[in-house]
């Protein structure tokens, strides 16, 4: 009962951004603007600026990493293991395996600093610092073969990597902000946590795909069920596992088993669109795992704290 009621105030703004949305008050344009501001401004700046202020050298964040890690590459190598094991179809294959080890940073963020307060909050940015550009690369890599397009190219322009890189360079050279500036940055940081839960309710499709071919249903209907079952079931046993074996502190091991039982991105879908690929079966299968996570989370939340 704790957990669901620490859990209740972002759970409830995904719910009201999901009715929003399905009231027509604003456009599907107005959200993906502002899923497109959230994506390439205000999160950015909120993950430079806690990664800047964090502490890289703390006791729980080679732990938290580590594990963080170890779950990401359960993921990645089951989400890979899909093409070979289900056969899909290829552009599904592609657009969607980036859902079995993306995360929800929005919720992630969110949960951390509900849960841990700053010191939460700073450990997950430190996570989230190693993990990004590893998951980046993951995701794109397949979209890129098929889109015959730059790897490169994609990650040098990627806003998540960029923050990350600038944030850990900052941080390791003593980078410190004038007042004024890392004010006016960290309220655009933090206008992100609000805004992105929002936009990630906006973002749930309930309609099904509007695919009639058979053979393509079957594939989405496999792929979302392997896709699902390994984000929010292998990755956070792993990173509890990982937690439980080597003695992990007790905050690194929330956190950690945190990030691994997040929702599967909702910025999947504009990378997928972006890039060329499947965007309405992403769309869905971020709202199945976003769907899925509720009954999920709790239960990953309860079993590391």
């Amino acid at each position: 009962m704790e957990t669901l009621t620490l859990l209740f105030p972002d759970l409830a703004l995904i719910a009201i951004g999901h009715l929003l949305f399905r009231s027509g008050i604003w456009g599907r344009g107005f959200w993906q603007e502002l899923e497109k501001m959230i994506y390439f401004l205000l999160f950015p700046a909120l993950l430079f600026n806690t990664i800047l202020r964090t502490n890289l050298g703390s006791a729980g964040a080679l732990p938290a990493v580590s594990v963080t890690l170890g779950a990401i590459a359960i993921g990645i190598a089951l989400g890979f293991a899909a093409r070979p094991l289900l056969r899909p179809l290829p552009l599904q294959f592609a657009s969607g395996v980036q859902c079995a080890f993306r995360f929800n940073s929005y919720i992630l963020l969110a949960l951390a600093q509900r849960f841990a307060g700053e010191p939460g909050l700073a450990l997950a940015a430190v996570v989230m610092g190693g993990a990004v550009p590893i998951l980046n690369v993951a995701a794109v890599w397949p979209l890129a073969r098929t889109a015959n397009s730059g790897l490169a190219r994609e990650l040098a322009r990627n806003p998540l990597i960029l923050a990350t890189l600038a944030g850990l360079a900052g941080n390791f050279a003593g980078l410190s902000l004038p007042e004024p500036i890392g004010a006016t940055i960290g309220r655009l940081g933090s206008a992100s946590l609000a805004l992105g839960l929002l936009a990630a309710g906006a973002g749930l499709r309930l309609e099904r795909s509007p695919t009639s071919d058979g053979a393509a249903r079957a594939s989405a209907l496999r792929l979302t069920a392997w896709f699902t079952a390994v984000k929010l079931v292998a990755m956070p046993a792993t990173a509890l596992l990982l937690s439980s074996l080597f003695g992990v502190p007790p905050l690194a091991q929330q956190i950690a088993v945190l990030f691994a039982s997040m929702p599967a991105a909702s910025s999947s879908y504009i990378l997928a669109s972006r890039m060329g690929g499947d965007g309405p079966f992403v769309a869905m299968l971020v709202t199945v795992s976003m769907l899925a996570a509720l009954v999920a989370l709790p239960f990953w939340i309860g079993l590391s704290r």
